[in-house]
Order: C-alpha cells, then structure tokens, then sequence
C-alpha cells in the first residue's frame, strides 16, 4: 500500500533520497551561523589549541611529560586541592542557604517575591573586583566593621574569607538558579498528604526531598562549577596576606611569567575543562531525572 505524501513533504528536496537543500538549511540555520562562528573561533579552537599543548613536549612529539610535571609540583596540587575545596564547600553553603530561601520565596506574595528576586539579581551580579574591594573595605584588616566592632575577620584571601565573599554571589545565583524548579512542588500534593493523615515530616521525606532532589543537585553541580571557574574576585583577593592558592590564580601566574612553560597553564586549562564538562554530565543527568515531574 502505497502512503501519499503530505503537502509539506511533497515539495520539500530534503525528503528526496535524503539530499542536502540550501533552501531549507538556510532559513532554519542561517541565523545561527554567525553565534556557531563566533563560539567555535572562541571557545571550540582555544579548548583544542590547549589539549594540544598539554600533551606537546618541547622537543617534539607528545606525551604525558607536562601533565607529571604539574603532578608533581606541590605548589599545583595545593591550588587544584584548594579550587575543589572552595567549590565543595560553596556549593554545599549555597545549597544549605539557597535551598530554604528560595522555598520561602515560592510562597509569597506577589509584591514580596518581587523584592527579594530583584535584590538577588543585583547581588547575584555583583562580583569581580569591584565586590573584592567592597569585602576588603568592610572586613578588612583595617575594614570599616573591624574597626567598628573591634574584632579580627579572617583574612579575605584566605580560604575561610574567600568562602564569605563567595557566598555573596552564590547564594543568590543558587536561589535564581533553583526558584523555578521548586514551583514543581504542587499545595495539592501536600493536602493530599494530610487527608492521609500524613505529617509533615512524612511528606517532606516521602514526597518533597525525592521531588526536589535533583532539582537542588543540579544547583549544586553548578555552583561547584561556577565556583571553581571564578577569576576575577579571586585574582582581587590574592594580593591579602595567606592567601588561597587556586587553580585560576595559578593559569593567571603562569601566562604573567613562567619557568616552566605556558604547558603549565595549558595542563591547569585542560583539568577545568574536564571538572566543567564532567559537572555538566552530572548536572543534565540530574535534569533527566528531574524531568518526570514537569
């Protein structure tokens, strides 16, 4: 039995054995290819230029030399164990924060909800240097606050006060990030839940947490990735005393000057590439789980 083709089938070439036509490529792709340029000149070659110079050696050929240098500088793996830290335990502070904040936020009314999003928009988007020298000017070592107070804040470059100013920006982003998705949480569900004489304790471990735990593990995902990507409030904050080694501070040493080579900087690239791309599988999986209730 033979199947008649529909109209838009009948005079479109693209259905024809498959063949390659310029009139449909154009219209749907065509505006895209400008952004498809301009990504795979910026983000696509560098990513390829800095693989290549992680495994290039300096006398020619390739090999795993310039990675087992970097493993065994201890001044590299204090920054790589000092990134992940900072971004676990962002992430985790974030979350523990941003969580419930964003859950009160759901449940307000429409004027308060619109102040609380527009002061976390701001604050989410207030970082770089200018926020570094903020935190600096206010609990710094002579610090408007620590003047006032008469107490001694943690060093800002320190891993304790780099995890104040960090929380500045992400819990904001965690709660931007999150809010949407906790709107998947239905009232129904929680009546439904008291007319079965369920307590509240029970339908929050039951039925709330399993709903909204991937939801709060994507956030997550993306703070520690976020975080451990930041360079400009950390480079701001570098020059305090004590101050935490990272994985961006060191690419930023390595290109400003180097003994060992940019291969360095090259190998410290490459790992946050893996660490983003790594986080980025984990966090699409959490949204492919999360999916099932939308």
């Amino acid at each position: 039995m033979t199947t008649l083709p529909t109209p838009g089938e009948e005079s479109s070439p693209t259905r024809l054995g498959g063949r390659f036509s310029t009139r449909e490529f154009l219209p749907q792709w065509g505006p895209a290819l400008p952004l498809l340029a301009f990504t795979f000149a910026l983000l696509v070659l560098p990513a390829l230029r800095l693989v290549h110079d992680t495994f290039a050696l300096r006398g020619g050929g390739y090999g795993l030399d310039n990675i087992v240098k970097v493993i065994e500088s201890p001044l590299d793996l204090r920054a790589i164990g000092g990134s992940l830290a900072l971004g676990f335990v962002q992430a985790t502070l974030a979350t523990a924060l941003g969580a419930p904040a964003a859950w009160l936020i759901t449940r307000m009314r429409l004027g308060g909800k619109a102040f609380w999003l527009s002061l976390m928009n701001v604050a989410s988007n207030f970082a770089g240097i200018g926020l570094a020298f903020g935190f600096v000017a206010l609990i710094g070592a002579t610090g408007m606050l620590t003047l006032l107070l008469g107490i001694s804040f943690p060093s800002v470059g320190s891993f304790s006060g780099m995890n104040i100013v960090y929380l500045y920006f992400n819990i904001p982003m965690f709660v931007l990030l999150t809010l949407p998705a906790l709107s998947v949480l239905k009232d129904d569900w929680q009546e439904a839940a008291e007319v079965c004489h369920a307590t509240r304790w029970q339908f929050w471990r039951h039925v709330g947490l399993p709903v909204l735990a991937p939801f709060v593990t994507a956030g997550w995902l993306l703070i520690f990735t976020w975080t451990i990507g930041v360079y400009a409030v950390a480079y701001a904050l570098a020059a305090s005393p004590g101050s935490q080694k990272l994985i961006t501070l060191q690419i930023g040493t390595t290109l400003e000057s180097s003994v060992f080579g940019f291969e360095r900087a090259a190998v410290l690239s490459v790992l946050l590439m893996v660490l983003a791309v790594g986080a980025t599988a984990l966090y699409r999986l959490s949204l492919r789980r999360a999916a099932r209730w939308l």
